[in-house]
């Protein structure tokens, strides 16, 4: 009997769907599937307030730890031949709880020599919060076998306005009965159960080396190349701004967040397509270095500095 572990964290539900669909092609007589939902002490709201929201920026992207409610003792006593790793995307970086728990004594114990897939749900910027996350598993000596990472398909300032929608009104609903559902589509959640297939092949050959390139001809990962620059830089900038407002407090720091909060407006709806044009301009100069980049943010390796 194999044992697959499922660690996540996902406050909309989206996310809980995609795993689970992967998990009923997953399971079966020869394997058990075990869940754990990571929870923080200090619950972070859902709807968000736009307060709130802004607020979660700098300990997010500067992945300061929250405390967590306790891994039980059934599933942290346990050995298991696979984890999968559900996450959701934060200001370019894995979610607060997640990377609560990639730091904690409890990821060290579970991950250590384990072999883990990562499943990640996002608007549409998620190669910088995967490298993080490539990082975290290697300092737990975990094994990545296998990365899926599901987006929303919309055209980007269409998905802007309408996960503002979601985030902040707490449903998945066609704003003005016009807008496209916010998030990954419908098809593609209950399209996600195809991975399981490939999953646990491996499992149960316990041989993961082909794994991702199955993944990928399924289509689990499509990189989008004019948004790697724009991923990058945009970590840069935001490296800046949480490092500014981390050391301001009170109404102080209320202030400041009002100031980033229009920066990120103008980033986006001025800066991006700027970031695009430049793309398309050197697209053939640059293709070599397109195609290598996304090769390597496609796979499962970490590149050494």
């Amino acid at each position: 009997m194999k044992e697959v572990l499922i660690v996540y964290y996902s406050q909309t539900g989206q996310l809980t769907n995609i795993l689970n669909n992967i998990a009923t092609k997953l399971s079966g007589e020869e394997v058990n599937i075990s869940y754990h939902e990571i929870v923080p002490k200090k619950k972070f709201p859902f709807p968000w307030t736009q307060e709130e929201f802004y607020g979660a920026f700098p300990e997010t992207f500067l992945q300061i730890p929250t405390p967590l409610e306790a891994v039980p003792p059934n599933v942290l006593q346990k050995k298991y031949d696979l984890v999968i790793l559900g996450y959701t995307t934060w200001y370019l970086t894995p979610s607060i709880p997640i990377n609560s728990f990639l730091k904690s004594e409890e990821a060290k114990v579970l991950l250590n020599d384990t072999p883990v897939v990562t499943v990640s749900a996002s608007r549409n910027m998620w190669i910088m919060a995967q490298e993080k996350v490539k990082m975290l598993l290697q300092a737990n000596r975990a094994k990545l076998v296998g990365n899926i990472a599901l987006v929303d398909k919309n055209l980007n300032h269409i998905s802007v306005i309408t996960i503002v929608h979601w985030l902040m009104g707490g449903k998945k609903t066609r704003m003005f009965g016009i807008f496209p559902k916010p998030g990954v589509s419908d098809s593609d959640i209950q399209a996600s159960s195809r991975f399981g297939g490939p999953i646990k092949a491996a499992l149960l050959k316990n041989d993961y080396l082909d794994l991702q390139n199955n993944l990928l001809s399924i289509g689990s990962v499509k990189v989008e190349a004019s948004l790697i620059a724009t991923d990058i830089r945009g970590n840069m900038v935001f490296k800046k701004w949480a490092n500014l407002l981390i050391k301001k407090e009170g109404e102080e720091r209320k202030k400041w967040l009002v100031y980033f909060k229009y920066y990120l407006l103008f980033a986006i709806w001025l800066i991006a397509p700027i970031v695009f044009i430049v793309f398309l301009l050197t697209y053939l100069p640059m293709y070599r270095k397109i195609q290598k980049d996304i090769a390597y943010y496609s796979s499962i390796e970490l590149k050494k500095d």
